[in-house]
């Protein structure tokens, strides 16, 4: 994935008008991964995030079988991956183009949904997987979409979240065709809690880098039982 610009020297994230317009945040934003999918696809396919998967995993205690909602699934590299240890994954994503090419190669339940009108009714996951995907919700929806997701947890499930972190000065805005929310560490940790979840363990990314080299944040999170 290429990083936002807030972790590009030189290149600054352009601020939203307010009040944030969420349908052309939406359509834009998606409408750049709609024109890019397969580029997308062939560039991030092979990319290693097998931390990740151990990190989440870990905190299930390795059970098979687990019913995980892979939140922003993409093209479906990851409900490939979890299939393949033997789980149940759903994908979730706002890109048909998306959707479509996950459900070909995952052989899988993958509902089109936007994030910003995320509503999962009558279902229920041991885990969500949203890697590098809650950071494209505007600050002003994402204790929403936080709240359905934790509501979506059974008890003891674990949220695993990925993003690209703010290092000092919090934005929100366009980086190209895509809108970002670009938090401090703090700032997830603050707006995460808040939908009654609880930390268990975060890191940064890449691994082996000093921290001034690690752009992503992830983090375990925990539904008090």
């Amino acid at each position: 994935l290429r990083l936002p610009a807030t972790e590009r020297k030189g290149v600054a994230v352009s601020k939203p008008q307010l009040p944030l317009d969420l349908k052309q945040i939406a359509s834009r934003t998606l409408s750049h991964y709609a024109h890019n999918a397969e580029a997308f696809r062939e560039g991030t396919w092979d990319h290693d995030v097998s931390q990740n998967y151990a990190a989440m995993l870990d905190a299930l205690g390795e059970r098979q079988g687990l019913r995980i909602l892979d939140f922003g699934c993409g093209p479906g590299r990851d409900l490939v991956a979890f299939r393949a240890l033997g789980h149940a994954p759903v994908g979730l994503d706002g890109c048909k183009e998306f959707v479509d090419s996950a459900r070909q190669h995952a052989d899988c339940e993958v509902i089109h949904q936007d994030f910003f009108e995320l509503s999962l009714a009558g279902r229920e996951f041991d885990a969500v997987f949203a890697n590098a995907s809650l950071f494209h919700v505007p600050r002003l929806l994402l204790p929403r979409v936080l709240a359905e997701l934790s509501r979506v947890l059974v008890p003891n499930g674990v949220l695993f979240c990925s993003n690209p972190r703010a290092f000092d000065v919090e934005q929100e805005g366009w980086s190209g065709e895509r809108y970002g929310c670009y938090l401090t560490v703090e700032g997830w940790r603050t707006l995460i809690a808040s939908a009654g979840l609880v930390l268990e363990r975060e890191y940064l990314r890449p691994a082996g880098k000093p921290a001034a080299q690690q752009p992503w944040s992830a983090m375990v999170w925990r539904k008090r039982a």
